[in-house]
C-alpha cells in the first residue's frame, strides 16, 4: 500500500512539473512586404557626402508569438539610388555605385542578412520591445558577421523592425576611394563605413 501512495505521489508530481512547463509555442512565420518597407544610405567623404535609397525584394520574419526568433532578408542591389542628385551627375554616380568599384551590380544583384541570434534586452520603460542582433550580411558574394541593435513590435497580424547601424564597405571588399587599401587619397578618400536605416515590415 505504502508503495503504491509513493507511486502515485511521483507520478503525481511528473504531472505537475508538466504542467508548470508547457511546450514551446510554434514558430510564426511573416511574409516582408517591400512596398511597406524601407532601407536608406547615407556615405561621407573628405569633400562631401551621398544618401539614397535602396529596395527589399522578399524576406521573412520568423516569432514564437512574442519574441523574434530569425530573419533573413534580401536587398535589390539594382535598385540602389541616390536621392541628394538630380540629372546628369545623378546617373553619373548611380551608375558608378553598380559598377564593379563599388557593389558589382551586374554580378550580385542581392545582398542579404541573415539573423542568426536575437536576444530581447531587458525590459524597461523605455526598452521593452529592444533587441540586439547578430547577424550575417553579405554583399557581393562576401558574408560578414554584424551586431546591431533594432526596435522590434510583434503583433498578431505584422512584425515591424526598425534599425540603423554602420557597415564597414572594406570587408567586403569595396575599394574604390578607401584608405584601408590607397595611399595619399587626400581629399580623394571615401569614408569605409556608411550608415544604413532600414524598417522592415512584414505580414502574415
Amino acid at each position: 500500500m505504502k508503495n503504491l501512495i509513493l507511486s502515485l505521489a511521483i507520478a503525481g508530481m511528473g504531472l505537475s512539473a508538466i504542467a508548470s512547463n508547457p511546450a514551446p509555442k510554434a514558430a510564426t512565420n511573416f511574409t516582408v512586404d517591400a512596398a511597406a518597407s524601407t532601407f536608406k544610405w547615407h556615405a561621407t567623404k573628405v569633400t562631401g557626402q551621398h544618401y539614397g535609397v535602396a529596395k527589399f525584394s522578399k524576406g521573412t520574419i520568423t516569432t514564437d508569438g512574442k519574441v523574434l526568433k530569425s530573419a533573413e532578408i534580401s536587398v535589390d542591389m539594382t535598385t540602389i539610388d541616390a536621392t541628394d542628385l538630380t540629372g546628369e551627375y545623378h546617373d553619373k554616380l548611380v551608375g558608378h555605385l553598380k559598377s564593379d568599384d563599388f557593389f558589382s551590380v551586374e554580378k550580385h544583384g542581392a545582398a542579404t542578412i541573415k539573423v542568426k541570434t536575437a536576444t530581447a534586452v531587458k525590459p524597461s520603460k523605455t526598452s521593452a520591445n529592444n533587441y540586439s542582433i547578430v547577424a550575417d550580411l553579405t554583399i557581393k558574394g562576401i558574408t560578414q558577421e554584424i551586431t546591431f541593435p533594432a526596435l522590434v513590435v510583434i503583433s498578431d497580424k505584422q512584425v515591424v523592425v526598425n534599425a540603423d547601424f554602420m557597415v564597414n564597405r572594406a570587408k567586403f571588399d569595396i575599394r574604390y576611394g578607401s584608405s584601408s587599401f590607397f595611399e595619399g587619397l587626400g581629399d580623394k578618400a571615401i569614408a569605409d563605413e556608411f550608415n544604413v536605416k532600414v524598417r522592415v515590415v512584414a505580414a502574415k
